[in-house]
């Protein structure tokens, strides 16, 4: 009993983590129809600043969170800048950005390897063990999933208390509709963009610790996790990620508990069951048409 419990607490302090780090990729897709197979690898550059800080600048890689936002937002402007208004002239602007963002991942990827070397980097604990329900889990796992809820707070105060918000998920429901009522889609869809990369960087941060650490290769692990929890929470659904995410997570912790050698194709068959039993996902919303 001790372990099964200790196993669904875990599971849902991974599963917080899981569903910020697909939020950010399930915007881009319900307000873009992108499909950024990049993402993993922007939430691994957002990991290695918090690592350049902590060694280079001996500053509190949680610092990274907020000095990273900024950054991302720039970053996000200007790779929507230089991508997506050249994608959305595609004939099929889903398998165009399917190719770009692979060339922009295998960029990304290639880089941090010149940078830091092809071998795992990690940060230090940020304290000793936290008690929870009786049993003691990594207080690095517990803050670092603690983060991810207020994170996941900002983006629901967004879509559901602002006016900006409610245009995206205007845009999310149909966008030509949208464009009939006056909503500003360019712009909507700007904004979008340079969220989902604010949260890959914040999620970057953390997933140093809730990974034990990373390399240049994390991302791509990164991305086929972030794409099983947003399937599972519906594609455009950003919000049935974090049902998503919480759901992997519960599965990877639990089959870790009882079937260790199992753990790694937890997202993998959860992906195949959900395409292949409810591909529209569990929350079962349909999926605009461009």
């Amino acid at each position: 009993m001790q372990l099964f419990q200790y196993a669904v607490i875990n599971g849902i302090l991974f599963g917080l983590f899981f569903g910020l780090i697909g939020i950010g990729l399930n915007l881009l897709f319900g307000v873009m129809r992108l499909v950024n197979l990049a993402h993993g690898d922007l939430i691994v550059l957002g990991g290695y600043l918090a690592y350049s800080l902590s060694t280079i600048a001996h500053i509190n890689p949680l610092w990274a969170i907020p000095l990273s936002i900024p950054l991302a937002l720039v970053l996000g402007f200007l790779l929507y800048q230089v991508t997506v208004p050249r994608l959305k002239r595609a004939a099929d602007t889903e398998t165009a950005s399917l190719i770009v963002f692979f060339g922009v991942s295998q960029v990304l990827e290639a880089a941090a390897t010149m940078m830091y070397g092809a071998n795992q980097v990690t940060l230090p604990s940020l304290g000793g063990p936290i008690d929870l329900f009786g049993q003691l889990y990594p207080s690095s796992v517990v803050l670092s999933a603690g983060l991810s809820i207020p994170a996941l707070g900002v983006l629901y105060a967004y879509l559901y208390k602002t006016r900006l918000g409610l245009s995206t998920r205007a845009v999310m429901a149909d966008e030509h509709e949208a464009i009939a009522s006056g909503v500003r889609v360019r712009f909507v869809a700007t904004t979008a963009f340079m969220i989902g990369i604010a949260f890959a960087a914040i999620a970057g941060t953390l997933s140093v610790y809730m990974l034990g650490g990373i390399n240049p290769t994390t991302g791509s692990a990164l991305t086929v996790t972030a794409f099983t929890v947003i399937i599972i929470g519906s594609l455009g659904n950003p919000l049935g990620t974090a049902v998503g995410g919480l759901l992997v997570g519960l599965a990877s912790s639990l089959t870790q508990a009882y079937a260790t050698e199992w753990t790694g194709m937890v997202p993998y068959v959860l992906l195949l069951l959900v395409v292949l039993l409810k591909p529209s996902g569990l929350f079962g919303g349909k999926v605009r048409r461009a």
